[in-house]
Parts: structure tokens; sequence; C-alpha cells
């Protein structure tokens, strides 16, 4: 079939090309009713406009990049579908481009990609959302920015926000009630600020129900599955080992599970493993991680719709998103003698 114009658009619409045009370019003065008429008509013809005739006619690229630093690929991935099915409903393109908050030559070479490849503003990822010389380099150029899940300097820019502390201490107040009492924690990645709030909400889980904090019972992890497995086997390797681990991801919760199995460790009888997310491999494995449902996809959405109102109007706002408790098999009451 040939490919749809913004003329089938408007002629599917029922208004004229100057109107539909008005709604691809986000211009103002189109009311709502005709904006949502002409954004059904685009999505039932799959209509995409070619973003090189769009910045031909105008200084615009219609391009932004959403910038990350993550080990886990599926974090990525659902921030990385998030933003993009927003992005594709807008008559936007996103690109997606690797970082390593490390780098000497971050910043500059995230300034040569707004430059060269002319992106209109920038999606930032943890830990790049918590990079203090980044945001300022970004300000100093005027480069329009939002972030997602930022720990510091909440006063910058516009941002998407889940309360990770307060879902920490859920879970880990989900353990204690089903009679755990010497509770294992795998720390986060340390560039990551959500990581040491997810902390926070484990220690203060602890404290409201009484059980003294003990530091021999965490152990240090990276968001990966490799480094949950060895974190895992410091803290089941013990004597007195757990009878509960809350791991600060399910790719590390995963890890835990692995060695757990591989030591003949019975999971949730002889032992309860906790993850956060709620990403593919909660499911994938077994028996099943339960966990803290993180909505990544909304979060990453939301990012991006604030970024789109931020170049049209100059706005900085802000989005809070919800979290849940997801009980499935890993976890059980504390049996007799554990």
């Amino acid at each position: 079939m040939p490919r749809a114009t913004i003329a089938d658009v408007a002629r599917v619409a029922g208004v004229s090309i100057k109107t539909a045009s008005r709604v691809l370019n986000r211009e103002p003065h189109v009311s709502p009713a005709k904006q949502a008429l002409v954004e059904q008509a685009m999505l039932s013809l799959d209509y995409r406009p070619s973003q090189i005739a769009r910045s031909l006619k105008g200084s615009r690229s219609f391009q932004i990049a959403l910038l990350y630093d993550n080990p886990s690929a599926a974090y990525f991935q659902a921030i990385h579908d998030g933003a993009k099915r927003l992005c594709d409903s807008s008559g936007f393109r996103l690109m997606a481009q690797a970082c390593d908050v490390h780098s000497p030559k971050m910043i500059s070479e995230i300034l040569a990609l707004v430059d060269d490849m002319h992106v209109e503003g920038l999606i930032l990822s943890p830990p790049l959302t918590d990079n203090r010389p980044l945001l300022e380099a970004l300000d100093t150029r005027r480069v329009p920015f939002v972030r997602i899940a930022p720990t510091v300097a909440l006063e910058r820019a516009g941002f998407t926000l889940m309360d990770d502390m307060a879902a920490a201490e859920q879970a880990t107040s989900y353990l204690i009630s089903l009679g755990h009492r010497t509770i294992g924690f795998l720390l986060g990645h340390p560039d990551h600020g959500a990581a040491a709030q997810r902390f926070e909400g484990y220690r203060q889980a602890l404290g409201k129900a009484g059980i003294a904090y003990d530091e021999s019972l965490t152990a240090q992890g990276a968001f990966t599955f490799a480094s949950g497995r060895e974190a895992g086997r410091l803290l089941l390797d013990r004597k007195d080992r757990p009878s509960a681990i809350f791991a600060c991801n399910d790719d590390m919760a995963a890890g835990v599970l692995a060695y757990a199995h591989e030591s003949g460790i019975d999971v949730p009888d002889d032992l309860s493993i906790m993850g956060f997310d709620d990403n593919q491999i909660a499911e994938m494995i077994w028996p099943p991680l339960t966990t803290i449902r993180q909505p990544v996809q909304a979060l990453a959405y939301g990012a991006a719709r604030l970024l789109l109102d931020r170049l049209e109007t100059g706005s900085d706002a802000t989005m809070t998103f919800d979290f849940e408790l997801i009980e499935r098999g890993s976890t059980c009451a504390l049996t007799a003698g554990r």
C-alpha cells in the first residue's frame, strides 16, 4: 500500500490539511476535539511523517535522545519502549545513546551528539539523571532535558518519579509479616541514587519492627545477575544464613535464586527471595519472584511527554507514579526451625 500522506490524514479526520499539519507540529489554536480526530486518523492510517521533510521546512529536527548507562538490559528496554511509544504518537524520532558515566569525555560526547544530530532535547535516565556536572553543562548550553527517577537537585528541570524508599520499606515489611527476622539485603549499584533509597527503606522497615540492623546481612551488588549470584553466595554460605533476602532489583534476585538452587537450598521453604522492578525475568524463573512492580515504561512515557511539553511551552513539570507489591512463589511464611 502507498504511504499515507498528511492529505489522507486530513480526509479521514474530516479537517483541513492545515489543521492536520498544526496537530502534527504541535502548534497552538487547535481544539481538543479536532486534535483527537487527527491523532486517531494518524493511528488508523499508520501515518509516519518524514522527519527530513519536516526539518527542511524549518529549524527543527523533531529528534530527541534517551541517554542511559544501566547494566540491566530489561530496564533499558522498558524505558526505551515507554519513551518511543510517546514519540511515535507525537511525530518525533527517539534516539537511544549509551553513555559511560565514569568517562571524562561523557559530557563532551553528549554535547557533540546534540550538535551533530540536531537533537532538540534529552531524556536522562539513572544514573545520568543525578550527574550534577552534566546537569550544569546542559543548563549552561540551554539544552532542554527531563529526568527519570532523580534523587538530587529536584528543583532542576522536569522529572518523573516513584518513591523507591517507600517501596523498599513495604517490601521489607512484607517479609517481616511472614515471620522473617534475619533478612539479607543486596545493595544496588553505588552510582544509582535509587539503590541508596531502597537500602534506607529496608533499614526503616527493620527499625519500625524493632529489628536491629545487622551490617553483616548486607552484600554489595551491581544490578546484574552475576553480582546477585556472588552476593547471594556470601550470605548463603554463612552458618547462620538469613531466612529471607531482599535484592535491590530482579536481576540480582535471580542470581540469588540460581545460587540457592546450586546449593540445594529450597526456595521458598528454606529461603524467601524478594526482588524489585518486576521485569521479564521475574516471571521466567522458578519459582517466579515476589517483587515490587516499578512502572518503568510509564516513567519513561511520562518523561517523553514532559520533554515535548517543555519544547513547546518551556514548562517544567513533574509526574509521580505508584508502585505495587506483586506476590509470587519465591516467598512464604517462615517455617518452624528457621
